[in-house]
């Protein structure tokens, strides 16, 4: 075997799993496709999605950005890759608003009325996190799982904090 095959075999083994990240998951193709008419924010209000939270912040780098909810989504406690609880905008420039992801939650209450004894809630194999009460939202214990389809987390498509993401933006109220 020459040493250009060699090489070659070499780069290839390497560059494999970047090309499967470069790929991307399914459940962000998944939310991508669910949330591109939502690019626009006013699609989203117009279909009935409320302003939920401010900026939010992380607690040493990046952020989650303004969460849009749809009240009937989260009072109903399914969880489904094409629909959200949670459309996530970061503020930018003159008020306006960038899509940057969504967020499916379901109240820890309602998992376990629907799910008695069963495990945490999964989206399309992804383990959905605990936020127990009480919490910086004021809400009762919660599962949670971030999905950054429309801009790239460098801690991951599923974690909470972007640091890509700013509230620098965030008109002063």
């Amino acid at each position: 075997m020459s040493i250009y095959s060699r090489m070659t075999g070499l780069l290839l083994t390497l560059a494999a799993p970047l090309l499967v990240m470069a790929a991307g998951s399914p459940l962000v193709e998944k939310v991508r496709e669910a949330t591109n008419q939502f690019k626009d924010i006013n699609v989203a209000l117009a279909q009935g999605w409320v302003q939920g939270t401010p900026c939010v912040s992380g607690p040493n780098s990046g952020a989650m950005g303004v969460h849009f909810v749809m009240p009937a989504r989260i009072a109903a406690g399914v969880l489904r890759a094409d629909q959200p609880e949670a459309l996530i905008y970061e503020p930018v420039s003159d008020g306006e608003f960038r899509l940057v992801g969504v967020e499916f939650i379901v109240l820890d209450s309602i998992w376990q009325n629907q799910h008695p004894g069963g495990g945490p809630p999964a989206l399309d194999g992804n383990l959905l996190n605990l936020v127990s009460a009480p919490n910086r939202y004021g809400l009762p214990a919660f599962w949670e799982i971030h999905v950054w389809a429309w801009e790239n987390n460098p801690n991951g498509s599923f974690a909470d904090w972007n640091t890509r993401v700013s509230c620098n933006q965030q008109p002063a109220g």
